[in-house]
């Protein structure tokens, strides 16, 4: 599958906001966004065309694509879900993503960011139900625990996102223990806990043409 291997720093350039795609890098002075915010490339800083209709379309849904590193196939697959889906289309596309094991790995606080959550997920660091789940678009339910696995906790990368979450706000739909590495999810993600600067209904008119 193919994936993006160029710095993520340039996502969030071309995007014009913070993405939070490097953790604890993202609230420090060293966050490009905050010493070059034009896009990337030769011609970023001469780019300034007001962009409407189709364009902040497209921009909403390669922001939330980038969150949450998603290939365009996958994310058309996570609309169509969402459209068969009982309730409001974006809604249901935004919680969808949420419950990527990858993310909520994240949410617990065993990742500084998606990306690192991704790689702990493929190496097989994380159980669901005392089980090994290596994929990271796993979809977890209510009542699924999750842990990292016992010989996997004295990884540096663990103490270090252990650290970095502490000062972060605990989602109110999972149930977090850090100190043993585990948690469980006690119901799904309603909107209003879902904090990313992503208008989803704009996704919905994109993919609704």
């Amino acid at each position: 599958m193919a994936r993006y291997t160029d710095p993520v720093c340039r996502l969030c350039r071309r995007e014009g906001i913070k993405l939070f795609l490097k953790g604890t890098k993202c609230f420090s002075d060293k966050c490009p966004i905050e010493k070059r915010n034009f896009a990337p490339g030769q011609h970023g800083k001469d780019r300034k065309a007001k962009i409407v209709g189709y364009g902040l379309q497209l921009r909403e849904k390669q922001k939330a694509k980038r969150m949450y590193f998603t290939q365009e196939t996958q994310f058309r697959n996570y609309f169509e879900k969402a459209a068969r889906t009982k309730g409001v289309t974006g809604e249901m596309l935004l919680q969808q993503l949420e419950r990527r094991l990858d993310n909520v790995v994240f949410r617990l606080g065993f990742g500084i960011s998606r990306r690192q959550a991704r790689q702990l997920v493929r190496h097989g660091h994380v159980h669901v139900d005392g089980r090994k789940v290596n994929i990271p678009s796993y979809e977890v339910n209510v009542g699924e625990g999750i842990a990292i696995r016992e010989s996997s906790r004295k990884l540096a990368i663990l103490e270090q996102s252990k650290d970095f979450a502490s000062h972060q706000p605990a989602p109110t739909w999972l149930e977090i223990d850090r100190d043993n590495y585990k948690g469980k999810v006690l119901s799904l993600p309603k909107r209003e806990e879902i904090q990313l600067p992503v208008n989803e209904q704009l996704i919905v008119e994109l993919y609704s043409k």
